[in-house]
């Protein structure tokens, strides 16, 4: 994931935290900066989770790291949520 552009980064983390946050249903309550950063944190937990089953994170590609920020956007607006409650 490290071969990604500063603006790469910002364009799959962006719309990985706006699909995360209506699959969690939070998309009103959310702008656009943060979805980015819920995106691009929800990257790094994501491409943490997974390097520590092994995966090659690094090697994947624009459609893996999409996936990687997916997955750690929604872990981290879940965990915010319990947070909340």
């Amino acid at each position: 994931m490290l071969g990604l552009s500063f603006i790469g980064w910002i364009i799959i983390g962006g719309l990985a935290g706006w699909i995360a946050s209506k699959i969690k249903g939070k998309d009103a309550s959310m702008g656009v900066g943060l979805n980015i950063i819920v995106g691009v944190v929800g990257g790094l937990i994501g491409g943490w989770l997974l390097g520590l089953f092994g995966v090659d994170v690094a090697g994947g590609g624009w459609i893996f790291s999409f996936i990687t920020c997916l997955l750690g956007a929604v872990i981290l607006l879940s965990i915010v949520n319990a947070v909340k409650k």
